[in-house]
Parts: C-alpha cells; sequence; structure tokens
C-alpha cells in the first residue's frame, strides 16, 4: 500500500513537470527590439516566406504524378487548411504579443511536453525546408547550364537506397546551405528592402507566367482521352497505368487528396510572421492582415500558375524538375524559360535564408528556455547572433540536402507542420474556455476563488454551467473533451481514409462512421455549453468550437494522406526529441528551475 502511495505521487510528480506552463509575463523580461515593421512589411515577409520553391516546382510534381489539371483544387484545399491555422494564429498573435509562434502559444496554453514537440517539429521543419529548397535551386541553377550536374552525379555516384535517399547526393545543396550558414553567421537578420524587392521580382515572373499560359494554352489540355496517349507514343495498352484516366482529374479523388497533402508545402511559411510579433508596429492588427492577405496572394498566385502551366503543356509532359521553363520551351518561347528559371534562382535564395533564419530564433530559443542544450543560446559577443545555433542549423541542414530527395523533404516537412497547426487549433480550442488569470496570481488562486462547489460536478452542471464566466473545473471540462475530440477525430479520419469500402456499403464500416461522428458532436455539444472567456480581444477565432477542430479534422485528413515511409522519417525524428526531452530538457527547463 505504501509503496503503491508512493508510486502514484512520483507518477503525479512527472505528469505535472510534463504539463508546467511559462506565462507571457515570463518572455517581458526579455530585452524588445524595435517596433520598425508595418503591415506592407509583414505581408511582404509571409509572400517571400511562402512563394517559394512550391510555386517553382511543386506545381509540376503533383501534377505530373498526382492529380493532374486538379492540382489547383489541391492548392485549394490546401489553402483552406491554412486560412484555419492562419484564424488561430492571429488570435494568439493577439493574445500573447511576443515572438514565439506556436512553440510559446503551446508553452502558455497546454504545457511544457507539448510546447517542446512544437517547437522540435518547428526545427525539423525549418531544416528539410532549407535543405528541399537548396535542392530545388541547384535544380533550377542545373537547368540553366543544361542539366550538366545532374548527369554528372547520376554517372559517378549513385545511392541505391532510393526509398529512403536521393537517386545520388546533391554536393551543390549541401555546399549551398554552407555557405549561407556563413552568411547567416555575419548578420542578425535578412534586410526588409532586399525581401520587398525580391519578392517583388518574383509576383512579375509569375504574373507573365500567368498571362502567357492563358494566352498560348488550350482548353482541349484539361479533357485528354487515352486517344492523346496513343497518339503521343506514350501509351499503346487498354489502361492508361501510371497516366491515369484523363479528363481534369485523371488520378481520381484519391490524387486530389494526395495532393493536397503535398501542396500543403507550398504554404508552410505563413506562421513565421508571428515570430516578428515584437517587431510589429501595430501587432493586435499588423500580424492578422499580413496572415490573411499574404495567404490569398500565395494562393492565387498557385491557384493561377498551375491552371497557366496545365493549360500550357498536358500534364503528362511536365517535367517534375523544371516545370516552368520547360513549358515554355514547350510554346516555342526559349528565352523566357530563362527569365523564369533566374527569377527561381533569386525567389529560392531569400527563401533559404528566410528558413534558417526561422529555425535559427526557435533552436535559440527553446536553448534559453532550458528544452535544448543551452549551448546553443551562447551568442556572438558584439552582434548578438546565436552562432552555435546557427552553425549546427547549416550542418543539419547540409547533410540533410546531401542524401535526401526533394519530394521526401516536402512530405517530412508538410506532416509535421501540420501536427503543428493541429497543436494550434486545440490550444485556441482549450484557452478561449480557461479562466481568467489575474495580474500577479495563478491557477491555484482562480480555483480558491471559485470555491469548492465548482469541483462539484453533475451531469445537469455539465449542460447547465450556472456561470457567465469560465471556472476551473469548466476549463478542466474542455481539457478532456477536446483531448477526447483529437483522439475521435483521429480514428474517423482513419476510418474514412477506407473511403472506397465505406462507398461500397459495408454496414460494419458505416456504423462505425455513425457512432464516431455521434459521439464527436455530443461531445462537442459539452465545449459548447461551457462559458467562454469575455475578455475584448481585437481578433477572435469565430465560430467556437467549429472552426479550431475542423481545422484538426482537415488537418488529419491531410496527414493520413501521407506515405509509410514518411510515418517512418517522422516517428524517428520524433524519438530522437523525445531522448533529447527526457535526458536533458525536463531537468534543465527554466520554468522549472528559474533562478
Amino acid at each position: 500500500m505504501v509503496l503503491a502511495r508512493m508510486l502514484r505521487r512520483a507518477l503525479r510528480r512527472f505528469g505535472q513537470m510534463l504539463v508546467r506552463r511559462c506565462t507571457p509575463e515570463e518572455k517581458k523580461t526579455e530585452p524588445t527590439p524595435l517596433r520598425w515593421l508595418s503591415t506592407l512589411d509583414l505581408v511582404a515577409l509571409g509572400i517571400d516566406y511562402t512563394l517559394g520553391a512550391g510555386v517553382y516546382f511543386l506545381a509540376g510534381e503533383v501534377a505530373s504524378n498526382q492529380a493532374g489539371p486538379a492540382t489547383m483544387i489541391c492548392f485549394l484545399v490546401a489553402a483552406l487548411s491554412c486560412a484555419l491555422a492562419g484564424l488561430c494564429y492571429a488570435e494568439f498573435a493577439v493574445r500573447v504579443p511576443h515572438s514565439g509562434s506556436a512553440y510559446l502559444y503551446t508553452y502558455v496554453t497546454i504545457g511544457e511536453l507539448w510546447a517542446f514537440i512544437t517547437g522540435w517539429n518547428f526545427i525539423l521543419s525549418y531544416v528539410a525546408g532549407t535543405a528541399s529548397v537548396a535542392r530545388a535551386w541547384t535544380r533550377a541553377f542545373d537547368y540553366l547550364i543544361g542539366n550538366q550536374i545532374s548527369q554528372t552525379l547520376h554517372e559517378s555516384i549513385l545511392l541505391h537506397v532510393q526509398q529512403v535517399l536521393a537517386e545520388y547526393p546533391d554536393f551543390f545543396a549541401m555546399g549551398l546551405v554552407l555557405l549561407l550558414t556563413r552568411v547567416l553567421a555575419l548578420r542578425a537578420r535578412e534586410s526588409v528592402l532586399f525581401t520587398k524587392v525580391i519578392t517583388l521580382v518574383s509576383l512579375l515572373i509569375l504574373v507573365f507566367v500567368i498571362i502567357s499560359g492563358f494566352f498560348k494554352g488550350e482548353l482541349h489540355n484539361w479533357k485528354l482521352t487515352e486517344e492523346d496517349y496513343i497518339k503521343a507514343g506514350l501509351n499503346d495498352t487498354s489502361s492508361l497505368g501510371p497516366l491515369g484516366y484523363g479528363g481534369f482529374v485523371p488520378f481520381g479523388f484519391e490524387g486530389i487528396l494526395r495532393g493536397a497533402a503535398t501542396c500543403f508545402y507550398a504554404f508552410i511559411g505563413f506562421d513565421n510572421i508571428v515570430t516578428r510579433a515584437e517587431e510589429a508596429q501595430n501587432p493586435q492588427r499588423s500580424i492578422f492582415m499580413g496572415i490573411v492577405i499574404s495567404l490569398f496572394i500565395c494562393f492565387l498566385m498557385y491557384f493561377c500558375v498551375t491552371s497557366a502551366l496545365t493549360l500550357m503543356v498536358p500534364y503528362y509532359q511536365l517535367q517534375p524538375g523544371s516545370p516552368l521553363p520547360e513549358a515554355f520551351l514547350y510554346i516555342g518561347w526559349a528565352p523566357a524559360c530563362y527569365v523564369v528559371a533566374i527569377g527561381a534562382l533569386c525567389t529560392l535564395f531569400t527563401t533559404i535564408l528566410n528558413d534558417m533564419f526561422s529555425a535559427r530564433w526557435v533552436i535559440s530559443v527553446m536553448a534559453k528556455d532550458g528544452l535544448l542544450f543551452h549551448v546553443l543560446a551562447r551568442t556572438h559577443t558584439s552582434r548578438h547572433i546565436p552562432i552555435v545555433a546557427t552553425v549546427v542549423l547549416g550542418i543539419m541542414a547540409a547533410v540533410i540536402a546531401f542524401f535526401f530527395e526533394l519530394i521526401h523533404l516536402v512530405d517530412f516537412m508538410s506532416i509535421g507542420t501540420l501536427f503543428t497547426h493541429s497543436l494550434v487549433a486545440i490550444c485556441i480550442l482549450i484557452l478561449r474556455y480557461q479562466p481568467e488569470v489575474k495580474n500577479g496570481g495563478n491557477e491555484a488562486e482562480v480555483q480558491e476563488e471559485n470555491g469548492p462547489a465548482a469541483e462539484q460536478l453533475t451531469l445537469q452542471e455539465l449542460l447547465f454551467t450556472g456561470s457567465s464566466t469560465p471556472t476551473p473545473l469548466s476549463g478542466r471540462v474542455v481539457y478532456v473533451c477536446s483531448s477526447l475530440l483529437v483522439l475521435l477525430l483521429t480514428l474517423l479520419c482513419l476510418v474514412l481514409a477506407q473511403w472506397p469500402v465505406l462507398l461500397s456499403g459495408d454496414p460494419v464500416w458505416i456504423s462505425v462512421v455513425v457512432v464516431l461522428l455521434v459521439l464527436i458532436i455530443g461531445i462537442t455539444g459539452v465545449i459548447w455549453r461551457q462559458p467562454q472567456s469575455s475578455s475584448p480581444l481585437p481578433f477572435k477565432v469565430p465560430a467556437l468550437p467549429l472552426l479550431p477542430l475542423l481545422s484538426v479534422f482537415v488537418n488529419v485528413c491531410l496527414m493520413m494522406q501521407m506515405t509509410a515511409d514518411t510515418w517512418a522519417r517522422f516517428g524517428v525524428s520524433m524519438l530522437i526529441g523525445f531522448a533529447i526531452y527526457f535526458s536533458y530538457g525536463i531537468q534543465h527547463s527554466r520554468v522549472a528551475n528559474p533562478t
């Protein structure tokens, strides 16, 4: 009996360590940078963060292998997913007007372990993003010199583990990352003026691509049939096989879902806007406007570029490595292909720097909080640059760029960011229903003020709380219900992934879906009946609890479209992160050791 009590106390203490939270006030002790970024600056940064490798390379990759002309629908689905996440980010930015992105938000809301998972996923995503864009940059450069790099490496060095590694190692991508690591180690931040210029150049080039596509495109390329493939000499059998089934949606509904999961990568980066919250002149307004406007502009660009591309060139003839330049060669505009390729080089160059800057920032913040090795927070004495974090980041990204294929990095980055966006949505759902903590107060004091009666929970009080403001008990009800909803939504997405069986009318699977839906609706109703915080904010996510739950559902659905190899890479990377946290971070956390 004594041993059991000791074990329970130990487990309770361990559990409390995992959910300990930091407060926004703790971040106020750190130096506040100058507020110099306008809304236009944030929009330019958001577009530059987001409009990179996705528009120049991803559209051709998805169109040729996954969705055909329906790739524009894939971008629409991915954009809607990001828009839902963007609303959640915007509310957090006005609630916690400190630079911190989802890492700080989860630390404030649901505890240290989830904050570490969020921060670790961000680091992995940024590192994979740096490596993937470096690979894309070398592809664009290789195209300009007649594909000599890829041909030489392909003939001399082959990696015979193609399901895990790239077909051949990319020495140039590795060298580019190491060079930019040196550049990043010499300066504190990127030039916003330079970013604006590159963003404007990129937008002008893409507008040129769009106009060209609508002038030179053929609507018949959206209505291709098996006869067209046979005439082209690509298929002389009755089954189209890897070319799909023709028409606007050649790879079917499954192709759209898989393509949407890959296209999600194209919008990764908008959340970097909130990392500049402390530098914004008016963060309560500028952060929300920056996220919404940059997402909308990027979606328009992706949608229109994909339309133009698939109108100019039959989707099965798109070259995944350099689709836009090759499209102009296909229509006979050879000089234009070099203009587009040079524009891609400039845009991708700044995208690499942006990813490395964001990754360095997250690493240094987590190191200052004690969740990563403290040496990573060491800064250059005169420039205040986290030099160790910069070097470690550069080495990691260079190694990954050297060994891994672009599409594998894209999927890996997408799955990590989808997971993070789901956490942010759940954080908003939980935080809106929590009791207010007065300045200098804590959760224990709030519970005392509400008295012991608040600890009694009956079925009637579960649906009719009798209080217009959140209480500790109603906050815990929402916390538990939100956790259950995440589990149920995940199960529902797993079942819906078997949609061919559902369409066949199998009563067992349909019954499972109905039961899950009833439970989800019932628990959502319980959350809806709980009192919300009435604190006035410049922006709040509308239609709670539906929109955050819809965001989680869409994100999990897209995650279910990832391949087993992607899930395996994600699992291995998370195991490495857990090893770091439980061997170092849990003991050296600044929240646990404030002195």
